[in-house]
């Protein structure tokens, strides 16, 4: 019982995905993000497994439809997932398992897929695609984020929500430079918001630490900056 979101900036070529969910902890086994590759979403009776498989194959050179493909031939238990893949070519695919809990779904956009299953109706997906899109002007963290508050506004999931996750990769930086999750919060849209505001300044700093540490910020430099 999850809604999310993945996406590639036009703009920035940025990439990433971001989920909210009524369980504890998801975002480590339910959203994955492949550097130089692009974005798996592996939810609904999650099988963090077949995401390690997506961003294996995404990072091989597959494209979106192959990665799914392969996913649901390698779930002997495919109809109880939600699957979704995002590729740098602009490739996207998608599928929802029929015994994934209604309301469930998936809806398309440019560069964006939007998922979810244990809706409150069927409106939640379609609201993320249209609240991603609302912030067009906006940093992909943000307009992920965006997109999460725009479900949760259409009705969210049928139980309380209690965790989200954000990550987001740019080209040509050889680690993830925003990776972010709320592992039990009453707001874990709001609490991920306020995660991504205080890090946003920081996450430049950490970087540079990574790939040039002898040029690179002391961390009470960076914090410093929050």
């Amino acid at each position: 019982m999850t809604f999310s979101i993945a996406a590639v900036c036009p703009r920035t070529q940025a990439y990433g995905c971001a989920m909210a969910t009524s369980s504890m902890a998801a975002g480590a086994r339910a959203t994955f993000v492949a550097l130089e590759g692009g974005v798996v979403l592996s939810q609904a009776r999650s099988d963090p497994r077949l995401g390690e498989l997506g961003m294996t194959r995404l990072r091989a050179g597959d494209d979106a439809r192959t990665v799914l493909t392969a996913m649901i031939a390698a779930s002997p238990h495919a109809a109880w997932r939600q699957l979704a893949v995002l590729d740098l070519r602009g490739g996207m695919a998608a599928n929802t398992g029929k015994q994934c809990t209604d309301a469930k779904g998936e809806c398309f956009g440019g560069g964006v897929i939007a998922v979810g299953n244990g809706l409150a109706n069927e409106r939640v997906v379609g609201a993320m695609i249209e609240g991603f899109t609302a912030v067009a002007d906006r940093e992909l963290p943000d307009r992920l984020i965006a997109a999460l508050a725009s479900g949760l506004a259409a009705g969210g999931e049928t139980y309380p929500l209690r965790s989200s996750a954000l990550k987001v990769a740019r080209p040509g930086v050889p680690l993830l430079p925003i990776d972010l999750r709320v592992d039990f919060s009453e707001t874990p849209i709001d609490e991920l918001r306020r995660l991504w505001v205080l890090w946003a300044p920081m996450s430049e700093g950490y970087v540079q630490r990574c790939i040039d540490p002898a040029n690179s910020p002391a961390a009470s430099s960076i914090e410093g900056h929050a």
